[in-house]
């Protein structure tokens, strides 16, 4: 069966990241003769700019209908005064929202030959491995009613935090099933001392524990969570929260690997169809340089063919080749201690050369 494969790369760098993945599939096709289609269409403010809407019906339609979606970053100062519907962050909203990708997968993690470029001390932050399991589609960034109100004497706006047990439930049952996969403990975040959808959270995360015996459930409010991650990272192994912390720590958990250029995310729903995405934004302040680094988006490619494509022996090609590629001293500039990098166009051709030599 064909499998079908849209590839988004939205503004800024997301252009420049996802040709350096797309020449990576491009290889991998043509190598392994995969059943592949794939189709490329725009989104974000480059779609505003040529079709009016920052995520066109037709594009929305083709994301349906595809079995994973590469996509690389929205946004750029040219659209901050666009009214809400026409921001190019609605396109990354949108296809959530429609696509019910419930579930985000945010892995962070750290070359040991990398950790100077952190900025945690090097025996605090060796060996890190965590995975952030995000609730996605709930909470307070979807959740209604919701308003801004000019006219009211004293003006005010609003928003509503809500979930209801089948969505805390089926989130959990992602973080319960990863951990189980890994190290066996979850640490479930949330605020139970101030809200009460969290207390509710709480509750039946709680709940659901007995039915994972061979994993060890802790909670934490998400503040000290916040702060756990700078002290001691390495305390964690999977952590599960909703949509407006889990927001707050994985950026957090990003940034302790010295680049957010390196970590890959994958966006997940019910059947195992996903868009998958560089964890860094469209850093107009780089694009159309060559300086972005590319492996984040190379290795949201290993995610799409590891859940949503069943090539589970290729994700790990592409996983040992990057590894390869930083163990060998190849560096782009975010992550190099001196004056010499590699280009972002020359970095899907280092990795393609590694995986050829095996």
């Amino acid at each position: 069966m064909t499998k079908k494969i849209l590839i988004l790369p939205g503004d800024g760098i997301g252009q420049e990241v996802t040709s350096s993945a797309k020449e990576v599939l491009d290889f991998l096709i043509d190598e392994y003769q995969l059943n592949f289609e794939i189709t490329n269409m725009d989104v974000g403010g480059t779609a505003y700019e040529k079709f009016g809407s920052p995520l066109p019906d037709n594009v929305l339609e083709e994301a349906k209908k595809s079995d994973a979606i590469l996509f690389g970053a929205v946004g750029g100062p040219q659209w901050d005064d666009l009214g809400w519907d026409y921001r190019p962050e609605q396109a990354l909203l949108g296809l959530r929202k429609e696509l019910e990708l419930f579930a985000n997968l945010r892995p962070a993690f750290l070359f040991n030959e990398l950790a100077s470029a952190s900025p945690i001390k090097n025996h605090i932050i060796e060996n890190l491995d965590i995975l952030i399991v995000r609730e996605l589609t709930g909470g307070v960034y979807f959740g209604e009613p919701r308003a801004i109100v000019l006219d009211d004497p004293t003006p005010y706006a609003f928003n509503t935090m809500i979930y209801n047990e089948d969505e805390i439930r089926r989130i959990a049952k992602v973080a319960f099933e990863s951990a189980q996969k890994r190290n066996g403990k979850l640490c479930s975040v949330e605020k139970a001392n101030v809200l009460e959808v969290s207390k509710f959270w709480r509750s039946i995360v709680s709940d659901m524990a007995k039915d994972y015996p061979d994993v060890e459930l802790t909670h934490q409010l998400a503040d000290n969570t916040a702060m756990q991650l700078v002290l001691n990272p390495n305390q964690f192994d999977v952590i599960v929260s909703g949509n407006l912390f889990g927001d707050i720590l994985s950026d957090i958990a990003a940034t302790l690997t010295g680049s957010i250029g390196m970590l890959p995310s994958a966006s997940l729903n019910s059947s195992s169809r996903g868009m998958y995405e560089p964890c860094h934004g469209s850093a107009p302040d780089i694009a159309g340089q060559n300086i972005a680094n590319p492996i984040a988006m190379i290795a949201s490619l290993a995610m799409a063919l590891r859940f949503s494509l069943n090539e589970i022996g290729l994700a790990d090609k592409i996983d040992n080749a990057i590894k390869q590629f930083i163990a060998q001293g190849f560096r782009t500039k975010d992550i190099s201690t001196t004056d010499e990098y590699m280009s972002t166009s020359e970095v899907a051709t280092k990795i393609i050369e590694i995986i050829k030599n095996g």
